[in-house]
Formats: C-alpha cells, sequence, structure tokens
C-alpha cells in the first residue's frame, strides 16, 4: 500500500494551503492511501540551528526530537507532498529550516557526498509533489525569479 508524508508549511488555518491540505487528506483518504501529516507549525517546529545542532551538523546527528522524527517519517514513505505558500519569492524560513535541518548528509540519513557527487539515501519516496500558493502569477516566478522553488526544493529520486 503506497504512503505518502505531507509536509505542510503554513499558520493560518483559514488559509487557501488549509484548503489544500483538506483537498490532499480527502483525496487520499477516498483512494485508502494511507498518509501521515508533518504540520510544522502546529508541532512548534525550530527551524534554526543553535550552537549544539550546528556543532553536530557533520556527524549526522541532532539533539531536536523532531529532526530525529521526520527523518524517520521520510524513510518510511513512499512519496512526499510539500503544501507551502511563497512568500518574498521563496519558502518561508519555517519550511527552509526544515530542510536544513532534517536533510543532513550521512551514510543513513537523507543523502551522501563522495568524489562522485551527491547520492539520495531516500530511496523509498517513488513521488514527490510541491503544492505551492503565491499572490504573483506562475508565470513570473519561472521567468522573471529563476523558479525559486525548484532551487530549494529540487527533489529528484537518485539511487547508490
Amino acid at each position: 500500500m503506497n504512503s505518502f508524508l505531507i509536509i505542510y508549511c503554513h499558520p493560518y488555518q483559514k488559509s487557501l494551503n488549509h484548503a489544500i491540505l483538506q483537498a490532499v487528506e480527502n483525496n487520499l483518504s477516498q483512494k485508502q492511501i494511507q498518509y501521515t501529516i508533518i504540520d510544522l507549525y502546529q508541532e512548534k517546529f525550530r527551524p534554526i540551528y543553535d550552537l549544539e545542532e550546528l556543532r553536530l551538523f557533520h556527524t549526522g546527528e541532532t539533539h531536536d526530537p523532531l529532526v530525529e522524527k521526520y527523518l524517520n517519517l521520510l524513510k518510511k514513505a513512499q512519496g512526499v507532498i510539500i503544501i507551502t505558500p511563497i512568500w518574498w519569492n521563496s519558502i518561508p524560513g519555517m519550511l527552509k529550516g526544515f530542510i536544513d535541518k532534517v536533510m543532513k548528509e550521512g551514510e543513513g540519513l537523507s543523502h551522501t557526498v563522495s568524489k562522485m557527487g551527491i547520492h539520495g539515501c531516500l530511496t523509498n519516496l517513488t513521488h514527490a509533489y510541491v503544492l505551492t500558493t503565491s499572490t504573483s502569477p506562475t508565470i513570473y516566478f519561472k521567468l522573471f525569479m529563476g523558479n525559486s522553488i525548484k532551487k530549494y526544493l529540487f527533489l529528484k529520486h537518485c539511487g547508490n
């Protein structure tokens, strides 16, 4: 059975992003597809590196229990759905912090780096979807802003 991890990043429950989250949940439920939601704001995720977290970065370790939880959820999912607004032509700091803290380099983590390049370790993920909202037209982002979503959320299946 497929299972998706939904990474939701918006603080306001009456937002268009929240309506999108509810529509995704309804769609997955109707298709009897299992899913888990990470609601970064509701879970009070701390997107910043403190001195200890930075010290642990190259070891692949963390002292933030949510980081461990989120990485374990990513390792178990078959697909990921990210629902986020675009603020100031980029993803919110909360989501950027999630990427910075959870996507750690190291054996058994999200990726490894060698002289041959970056190799993804989350090979269980076969599907990735990014759903965004913005007050600017999509064509503006793609042509004039250099497609900021692609810059920050380069999600590609990479084998070892």
